[in-house]
């Protein structure tokens, strides 16, 4: 492999001091998003975001996560929002379309807005594998959170 000695290299900066976080959460399988939210905060807390600098708002499903992150993303308050929620697989069609849809409305606002948002919308088989994957998402997604948003502030 060839060595490049002559680019510029921007680290991963895990400091969330200063940082301001805007999380969107489904009520909808509320068990499994508070987890989610549970680590999240943890994790934010860990990297150095303080409290005053979180902002949570709750809907009521995960299909209605993308129109408040579209609102955070133009009010210009947030370096950076999370979007939680748990979309488990039921009888019907319907797990595909909010899977789907909830998605690919979180991916549109962020590259509408140039916003980072971290998707931790978990789409399981059952509540067994939602539960079990709530405490490394939550995690996963407040250091995306807070990775990008110091990113996008050196580019």
């Amino acid at each position: 492999m060839e060595k490049c000695d002559n680019y510029v290299e921007i680290e991963k900066n895990l400091s969330g001091e200063g940082l301001r976080i805007g999380i969107v959460m489904s009520r909808f399988n509320i068990d499994v998003c508070e987890g989610l939210l549970s680590a999240c905060a943890c994790t934010l807390r860990k990297h150095g975001v303080v409290d005053g600098d979180i902002t949570l708002a709750s809907v009521p499903g995960a299909l209605e996560i993308p129109t408040v992150l579209q609102k955070m993303a133009k009010s210009g308050k947030f370096d950076a929002l999370i979007a939680l929620g748990a979309v488990i697989r039921g009888e019907t069609y319907h797990f595909e379309l909010v899977a789907n849809e909830s998605g690919n409305g979180v991916t549109r606002v962020a590259l509408d807005s140039g916003m980072p948002i971290a998707n931790a919308i978990l789409t399981t088989e059952d509540d067994d594998q939602a539960l079990a994957r709530m405490s490394e998402k939550g995690t996963d997604a407040a250091l995306v959170a807070i990775e990008m948003a110091n990113l996008l502030k050196r580019l």
